[in-house]
């Protein structure tokens, strides 16, 4: 079994997609578990490859199957609780940035001003994988959205991550003919680009279409 932590958000997960693949790819045969939330859960099922969802709940102690990890590969980040959390799976290896305070020192250094997609296909390319950072696509679901409509969905959980021109793609997918609605869970944030784009925000109270 190989046993992969990710235990962050929609983009979080969204950028470890190449790095994912090339896990799936190098262990056609090995059960591949991800570590993440449940409520990514359909987000998840779009990736693709991955034979079980281990739910868990940020970096808390997570009592973990009892099956033992061939390998244990943190796409969470650098350490050092993300990397005690998997060592407490007791994987026969840790694929992970070098963290000496953590017990691991067999691991590329971490970059701080590195793109995402990049930081986690470079990881798994110190371990002999092969990920291709646009390697990005998903399965589109089959969800019945009311014709005509484009949705703009700003947000990230950290502001230094929001892109800053949500405004400026709903005013010109406006002029270009699209009806756009502007959704999200930072109401001040979908609100702020709502009122400058000039177009309506879609409340949380709404009804999720089906598939959503």
């Amino acid at each position: 079994m190989i046993l992969v932590l990710r235990a962050l958000g929609i983009g979080d997960l969204a950028a470890s997609v190449p790095a994912i693949r090339a896990v799936r790819s190098a262990f056609p045969g090995e059960t591949l578990v991800l570590a993440a939330p449940a409520w990514l859960t359909p987000l998840i099922d779009l990736i693709g490859g991955i034979d079980q969802i281990e739910p868990i709940d940020g970096l808390s102690v997570h009592r973990w199957s009892a099956e033992r990890p061939r390998i244990a590969v943190n796409l969470h980040g650098c350490g050092p609780q993300s990397h005690r959390l998997l060592l407490a799976a007791e994987p026969a290896r840790l694929w992970a940035f070098k963290r000496p305070d953590a017990g691991h020192v067999d691991g590329p250094s971490w970059i701080e001003e590195e793109h995402e997609v990049r930081r986690w296909c470079r990881m798994v390319g110190h371990y002999g994988l092969a990920a291709d950072p646009s390697d990005l696509s998903l399965t589109v679901p089959a969800v019945n959205v009311p014709h005509g409509v484009t949705i703009v969905h700003p947000g990230a959980k950290s502001p230094s991550r929001r892109w800053p021109r949500f405004a400026e793609l709903a005013r010109r997918l406006t002029a270009a003919g699209h009806r756009v609605v502007v959704t999200g869970t930072e109401a001040d944030l979908t609100g702020r680009v709502a009122e400058e784009a000039a177009v309506p925000v879609q409340p949380r109270r709404w009804p999720r279409w089906p598939g959503w």
